[in-house]
């Protein structure tokens, strides 16, 4: 008899909430560094800044790796999968990934002139370091989130045993996030990445040969609206999913 597995429940939300703790820690050491960076200096303080996020990233990364790994192989074991399997730690933020993501995030710390300066290049120094900041918080935030979703992806990849991966999404997340979490257990190795988006905190429920995957009660009233409101409105689904989702309180009051 078939197993089932759900994007909800208390193994997925346990997971969610170690890995937002994670998060919670990243963030506060990110904003520690705010005090390598001196205005007066930006030239000589900012790649001193950027190297120390970086070595902060790097580290996260490695933990978020590590709690993914553990949630696979008890997620497996929760299977009764047979065999034996060891998880591949995808552990490291790819260099060029963390500066492309850090050069955006920065992009509007740097004075320009008043004739070439955007709006958010125009402002006094501290504010414009205030934005770099927060955006470099968001940046942070995926690249370590991402570590350990990509983790489970390429264990799935690799594991003979297992079929595929569901995206289990928060009450919090997007309209975007939940469309993707309704399709259920339809992502595989001959399907698209994980997609994110920054402070998104989706994760991934890997399924086995033997399982049965079934939406949370949750996400079943995500479908219902999206079928009944967005499904056969072709180039307007999502816009209509995310008026249906805040009409229905499920969505939070910033969206």
């Amino acid at each position: 008899m078939a197993t089932r597995v759900s994007d909800g429940g208390e193994r997925p939300d346990r997971y969610r909430r170690a890995q937002r703790g994670l998060t919670r820690l990243l963030l506060r050491d990110v904003r520690g560094l705010r005090r390598l960076i001196l205005p007066q200096r930006l030239r000589q303080t900012m790649p001193d800044w950027l190297a120390a996020v970086q070595a902060v990233v790097d580290q996260y990364a490695a933990a978020s790796a590590s709690l993914a790994a553990d949630w696979y192989e008890a997620e497996r074991a929760a299977a009764r999968v047979p065999g034996r399997f060891s998880v591949p730690l995808v552990d490291t933020v790819p260099p060029e990934k963390a500066e492309r993501s850090l050069r955006w995030a920065t992009k509007d710390v740097w004075p320009r002139p008043e004739d070439e300066a955007t709006e958010a290049q125009a402002q006094p120094v501290d504010v414009r370091l205030d934005q770099a900041e927060k955006k470099t918080e968001a940046v942070a935030q995926k690249l370590v989130a991402d570590t350990g979703r990509e983790t489970v992806v390429e264990a799935v990849r690799r594991d003979r045993e297992a079929t595929g991966w569901a995206r289990t999404a928060g009450l919090n997340a997007c309209a975007f996030c939940k469309m993707l979490a309704i399709r259920g257990a339809v992502y595989s190795d001959d399907t698209a990445r994980f997609q994110a988006h920054d402070n998104c905190h989706c994760m991934t429920v890997p399924v086995f040969r033997g399982q049965r995957f079934e939406l949370s009660p949750k996400a079943k009233e995500w479908e219902r609206l999206y079928r009944e409101y967005a499904a056969p409105y072709s180039g307007d689904q999502l816009a209509r999913f995310r008026r249906a989702l805040a009409e229905h309180g499920h969505l939070p009051a910033a969206h």
